[in-house]
């Protein structure tokens, strides 16, 4: 890690209020790595209440970066917290399961590792199926249609099937109670971002424009996913 990126999870682990003894564990392998805290909000720009997330609808946005989307799923039920491995890189971490007042919503890098497909205006090839898909998906899994990789988000984003390596890249939530709002505060799993910017740029580009690799600043809206995108493939 260099010193850069070492001071700005230094500055975020402060400003959240953790000791220093656990600054150097969150930098380590598996540990979240914090990105400052990025408020949810819906298209009126206003805070979306966490209580109005619809269950088993895909909802997308973008999280650490302004070119990198997010899944983010309320799945109607506790859910309990999950031991992953990273696969090639071998790196085993703990999902704490999921958020909000009922332990039920979750949100993952909508990146699937193995071909880099994520969800763009013009069409998604990955989603959440909440019911079976043509091809007899299993029902509550995301799933990619390039090589049918599979990811359980009632476990950490698992690899159930297909040929990817790693689950998703978890993103943790934290929820405010009084005021029923939601941040985005950090992200868990073996990270892709640098491989995305690398083999899309000219797309990402073209897209966000001249800060299409620069960090969420200020509220990230919630979108519907098919709203954002105009084609949301069922394969």
């Amino acid at each position: 890690m260099n010193r850069r990126r070492f001071l700005e999870q230094t500055c975020a682990a402060g400003a959240a209020g953790l000791p220093l003894a656990a600054l150097s564990a969150m930098a380590a392998p598996g540990r979240p790595r914090a990105y400052g805290q990025t408020l949810l909000v819906g298209a009126n720009g206003r805070p979306l209440r966490a209580s109005r997330l619809k269950p088993h609808v895909n909802y997308l946005f973008h999280y650490p970066y302004a070119a990198t989307p997010v899944f983010l799923l309320d799945l109607g039920k506790a859910l309990a917290g999950h031991s992953l491995s990273t696969g090639e890189r071998s790196t085993v971490y703990h999902w704490p399961g999921g958020s909000g007042r009922r332990h039920s919503v979750v949100a993952y890098s909508a990146i699937c590792p193995y071909r880099l497909v994520y969800p763009s205006a013009e069409v998604s090839l990955i989603s959440y199926r909440p019911d079976r898909a043509l091809r007899g998906v299993q029902n509550g899994l995301i799933h990619c249609c390039t090589d049918h990789c599979q990811f359980d988000p009632a476990q950490g984003a698992a690899v159930l099937a297909g040929p990817a390596q790693q689950p998703l890249v978890g993103v943790m939530l934290s929820h405010d109670p009084a005021s029923d709002t939601r941040t985005a505060d950090a992200t868990l799993g073996a990270e892709l971002f640098d491989e995305v910017f690398d083999t899309f740029s000219g797309q990402r580009q073209a897209r966000y424009g001249a800060g299409w690799r620069a960090r969420v600043s200020g509220p990230a809206r919630v979108w519907e996913l098919s709203a954002y995108s105009r084609n949301s493939v069922r394969c």
